[in-house]
């Protein structure tokens, strides 16, 4: 059998790639990394996690949840790696981003049925199974190839950011406090309070601060789910009270009170010696950047080892080109998986990897098709994608609102979440996703 070509080796490739080779299908997986990098990325590894290391809540009462539970049960590679390098973040999966990283490119490298071929991909095979992995920073070349093969359609744009990293002993803990939101789960979270005076000058500063250029760059322009915090906060003076740096469910042990605003930090590597700003995704200038996280109390004297920093997030106008399966419409033979295809998020990214490999792997082993219905997670961000209906557009993380309602009643938000849950993975055991 001639192996499937996988473009890139992210997430959603590196999950693509695995889940043919482990149905018995040779893999030949292109990455270009470490030959040639992106502006985002740091390592050679593969499933480098190029914005924050957590890959959001992992309760059922939550969409992403549901979705990296049906993963787990269907066998998925990335989301093995990430509970084996899990890191301490209260209900949220949070992973050691390089152990992470290192435990997918060995798991793919020792693998008998996957070659991997470094280099970057100029053009889309003309021959063979292909599945497009290339993600929301493909090389211009590449870019420019895939436009020239949908001359009825148009690439979409829009930008993405990541947080800066600070060093742990770097943090002053005598103006911070370790705490989980409600005291829910275990205190994994270092809170830096504000008082009303000292946000005030942060929220002032932060407003007025110098932007790095980037081109074609308005505010208009970001997406909502990792939105700029500069962005964010010109959105008004108590905008970020109510984002990142509510202040509900933490209470200072000093004062045993709310404080005005919170700043969180997130563990970023199992040694606990690196912390991330909670949704501080940001486009400063670094110096800007120093200068004014700074003025957090418990932040004075923070060692950055890691400044925050903005690129350009490419994706198809996916309704009018794939079908659900990730195909692409006029060519079967070619899968597109990852960002790309407009799913936003690293669970969506490997769930879209693992959805065309397993139908592609069908295809070649004379199988048909397995139809994940709306109900799961999986087939209702499959069917999203596909439909063509939506003529807006737009990148969009997994959510109970795009699979169908229950039909009765259930009293409470997250009773009716867990009953969506409970009903999708009663839909999964009925699927042979072998």
């Amino acid at each position: 059998m001639e192996p499937v070509i996988v473009i890139g080796a992210g997430l959603a490739g590196s999950e693509a790639a695995w889940q043919l080779a482990q149905r018995g299908i040779p893999v030949e997986l292109r990455e270009m990394k470490p030959e040639k990098m992106t502006p985002a990325h740091h390592t050679p590894w593969f499933g480098e996690l190029v914005c924050s290391n957590s890959l959001r809540s992992d309760q059922l009462e939550n969409a992403v949840g549901l979705l990296k539970e049906e993963l787990r049960r269907m066998g998925s590679l990335i989301l093995s790696c990430a509970d084996e390098h899990r890191v301490e973040a209260g209900g949220a999966l949070a992973v050691d981003r390089h152990g992470f990283a290192q435990a997918i490119t060995d798991k793919i490298r020792s693998h008998p049925l996957i070659t991997v071929v470094e280099g970057e991909v100029e053009h889309l095979p003309a021959e063979g199974q292909v599945i497009v992995a290339s993600g929301p920073l493909t090389s211009d070349a590449l870019a420019e190839d895939i436009r020239a093969f949908f001359p009825e359609s148009h690439y979409l744009n829009f930008f993405d950011a990541a947080a800066p990293l600070v060093t742990f002993e770097s943090v002053d803990m005598d103006s911070a406090f370790f705490a989980s939101r409600y005291d829910k789960g275990t205190p994994d979270y270092i809170n830096c309070p504000l008082t009303a005076e000292e946000y005030e000058a942060f929220w002032t500063e932060l407003c007025a601060a110098q932007e790095a250029e980037v081109h074609g760059f308005e505010d208009k322009n970001v997406f909502e789910g990792c939105m700029p915090v500069e962005v964010m906060a010109r959105r008004g003076h108590d905008t970020l009270c109510y984002g990142p740096l509510k202040p509900r469910g933490l209470k200072d042990p000093k004062t045993g009170k709310e404080p005005f605003a919170v700043v969180q930090l997130r563990k970023d590597n199992a040694d606990g010696t690196i912390y991330n700003l909670v949704g501080f995704q940001t486009h400063l200038k670094w110096p800007e950047q120093r200068r004014v996280f700074s003025m957090i109390p418990a932040l004075k004297n923070a060692e950055f080892v890691r400044y925050g920093v903005m690129h350009r997030n490419t994706y198809l106008d996916s309704p009018r080109l794939l079908d659900r399966y990730y195909r692409v419409k006029k060519d079967p033979r070619i899968c597109f998986a990852g960002q790309i295809t407009g799913v936003e998020g690293y669970v969506e990214s490997t769930a879209s990897g693992f959805l065309a490999a397993l139908e592609l792997s069908r295809r070649l082993r004379g199988l048909p098709p397995v139809d994940f219905p709306q109900e799961t997670a999986t087939g209702a961000l499959a069917l999203y994608i596909s439909n063509e209906s939506v003529t807006d557009f737009q990148p969009m993380n997994v959510n109970f609102g795009i699979i169908p309602p229950l039909g009765y009643k259930v009293k409470g938000k997250r009773n009716k979440n867990a009953e969506l849950s409970r009903r999708a993975l009663e839909k999964l055991a009925e699927l042979d996703t072998e």
